[in-house]
């Protein structure tokens, strides 16, 4: 079995959402101050001993946080039709982020938000 490498970036970003159809506070607007994890499996290095530059990570992950960030989620053309909780926040961003980066040797293999320290979701697909 070859063996896989997985490197990870964490990053955030503030946006506020409403939870159609939930029964609590949460059904009101609110922010967040998300906190993300990306982790890419990579299955070779290239002559410096690199899966994939972190700096190339980052950058993607911004790029699409970006358009995220100080804004209502609810708004967001990915969440017109399902409501930005966590779980479908962390799957938009999964993948979107596999678009960007998945290829040959990496690909995104989870992806972790966080509304508050330790309370968030994660996405991946088998």
């Amino acid at each position: 079995m070859a063996g896989v490498f997985e490197i990870y970036v964490k990053t955030h970003f503030s946006a506020a959402h409403a939870l159609t159809g939930y029964d609590g506070d949460c059904s009101r607007i609110h922010g967040h101050n998300w906190m993300v994890e990306v982790s890419i499996q990579c299955r070779k290095l290239d002559d410096v001993g690199i899966g994939i530059d972190f700096k190339d990570v980052k950058n993607a992950v911004e790029e699409i946080t970006q358009g995220l960030d100080h804004c209502m989620l609810n708004d967001h053309p990915a969440f017109q039709s399902v409501n930005p909780t966590s779980e479908n926040v962390a799957m938009f961003l999964y993948k979107q982020l596999g678009s960007h980066l998945n290829n040959e040797y990496t690909k995104v293999s989870r992806v972790k938000v966080f509304e508050a320290p330790g309370a968030g979701a994660a996405y991946w697909e088998e």
